[in-house]
């Protein structure tokens, strides 16, 4: 019982600080990224790309109020994977991991129109994404608090 009051605790510390409006707009504008690894074939580069990955929530401080749609967005996020509904976005989710293994394939056969269409794709389906954990967030908070 108590590592899962440890993985909540930690789960709960990381969402904090990645809800800061930089680490969320960073990860997200880096997302393209991703691609470079596997274009060029190289551990070196997806060691590199997977540490700034791991990082990035963990650099910024918690933000200091949760007005900014960004935090929003990610401290719904929070909330919605605790959850697990299916809804809406769950299809948005899906097909945005569906826009990202399109976007990896076409970096692998080195189609660079297919990966950016792809990658870009991902990244638009990301924000309607967000917009969904943002309204997830503002329904869902006051009940959280209470438990």
């Amino acid at each position: 019982m108590k590592s899962g009051r440890t993985f909540a605790g930690i789960r709960r510390a990381v969402f904090a600080r990645h809800s800061n409006p930089w680490s969320a707009w960073s990860r997200w504008a880096t997302a393209p990224l991703l691609l470079v690894p596997v274009w060029k074939r190289s551990w070196p580069h997806a060691a590199a790309v997977g540490a700034w990955f791991a990082v990035n929530p963990l650099i910024f401080p918690a933000p200091a109020d949760q007005r900014a749609w960004a935090t929003k967005a990610i401290l719904g996020e929070e909330l919605w994977l605790a959850d697990h509904p299916m809804d809406a976005a769950l299809a948005v989710n899906t097909a945005a991991t569906g826009a990202g293994v399109a976007a990896v394939l076409g970096a692998w056969r080195r189609r660079p129109v297919a990966a950016a269409a792809a990658i870009g794709a991902l990244m638009l389906l990301l924000l309607g994404y967000w917009e969904l954990m943002a309204r997830y967030y503002e329904t869902h908070r006051n009940a959280e608090a209470r438990t």
